[in-house]
């Protein structure tokens, strides 16, 4: 007796390669996602730290005048009324005479404390600090938890160092995207100080490649109000680490590192023109693979094996069947897509599952186009 062979049409076998050839691209794509790292931040060891710093220009020697304080608020707010001491109220003779209009308003005609001597007219300045103090910063992540992968926000506990060349200026540690912050002083002198510190900051999520995405957890710290011309702050390679047994859920470390750079915020009032330092840690973290392929992959394959079982059901006499099985297969693919979506934020994006469910939504179209037309 003849087995009766069931004949596979166009649409079927296109149905199965477009499945294979979605499911090879986006495997993939996995190693060139794990490739993605910031500028000057290494994946070699965990413990691989790159630094930069831009240049600027140092102020006149003038006699030196520096103070050691504690590092509460209360001491930045000092150093700012001291530098105001040298500061006079800005006249017309300030304003360069070869400026157009439009160049006067760009920096500021108002009648604003301006520093007429030293690199900077911004009140903030201090030119007769005595020259800049560079300051080697060390940080050493003593445990970082609750990481929301919605909001970009995570809890971090962690020791502060600062060593300089020079007597520092009041220094008052501020960081850019923290909240929330506890500070504790364990060693404050002159030329090196001690925190260790614990609050909530918020990193920007990059989720393009997701499951087999890897995010870059920052922590961005400048003072509150010393500029270039008072402290300059140098990534200090050899002092910025983990705690030996620093952990966290469904991730792995990935890279580690830190930089300095002087940063300018937009003028925030007139002849606003000071640098401020700012040091940032960055940590590197990947999502594991095995887990995500377990998590995402393997369901939405198995969504489609079982689809395209039905094209083995014959067209004759079992096509009542054979339409019933698309259907909760395409509500299956639904509901495991709208489970995926939220434990995400919205973007502006489709990330790599998305890409994934668009290939088993076309092969589950495929395989009841295939239908239909019997």
């Amino acid at each position: 007796m003849r087995r009766r062979r069931f004949p596979l049409n166009a649409l079927e076998a296109l149905a199965i390669v477009v499945t294979l050839i979605v499911f090879v691209m986006l495997l993939a794509g996995k190693v060139s996602a794990q490739d993605r790292r910031p500028e000057g931040i290494s994946s070699a060891t965990p413990k691989t730290i790159a630094s930069a710093s831009t240049s600027i220009r140092p102020p006149p020697p003038a006699s030196s005048a520096s103070s050691v304080a504690s590092a509460a608020p209360a001491s930045s707010v000092a150093s700012v009324v001291q530098a105001l001491d040298y500061a006079v109220t800005q006249t017309d003779e300030d304003i360069p005479k070869d400026l157009s209009d439009e160049e006067k308003v760009s920096i500021g005609t108002g009648k604003v404390p301006i520093h007429r001597e030293g690199a900077f007219r911004s009140p903030f300045a201090h030119p007769r600090f005595g020259g800049p103090s560079h300051v080697k910063v060390g940080l050493v992540i003593d445990e970082l938890r609750d990481y929301d992968i919605r909001n970009g926000t995570f809890d971090a506990e962690f020791f502060l160092s600062l060593t300089s060349d020079k007597d520092m200026p009041s220094m008052s540690p501020y960081f850019t995207n923290g909240r929330e912050i506890n500070e504790t002083v364990l060693v404050d002198t002159p030329t090196f100080k001690f925190y260790r510190y614990s609050g909530k900051f918020s990193s920007e999520v990059d989720l393009r490649q997701y499951p087999f995405d890897s995010q870059n957890l920052t922590i961005a710290m400048e003072d509150k109000a010393a500029g270039v011309d008072q402290v300059i702050f140098e990534a200090d390679p050899s002092r910025t680490s983990l705690n030996s047994e620093f952990r966290i859920a469904s991730f792995a470390v990935g890279a580690l590192g830190a930089r300095a750079y002087n940063h300018r915020y937009p003028p925030r009032f007139d002849r606003d023109d000071l640098y401020i330092s700012r040091y940032k840690f960055v940590l590197g973290i990947d999502r594991f693979a095995t887990s995500a392929a377990f998590s995402v992959y393997v369901p939405a394959l198995i969504i489609v094996l079982i689809s395209l079982i039905g094209m083995w059901i014959p067209p004759r006499g079992l096509m009542d069947v054979r339409s019933a099985a698309g259907a909760p297969m395409l509500a299956a693919a639904v509901l495991f897509h709208y489970s995926l979506t939220q434990s995400l934020p919205a973007t502006g994006y489709l990330t790599r599952a998305d890409k994934l469910m668009v290939g088993v939504y076309l092969s589950l179209l495929l395989n009841m186009l295939s239908t239909w037309a019997f």
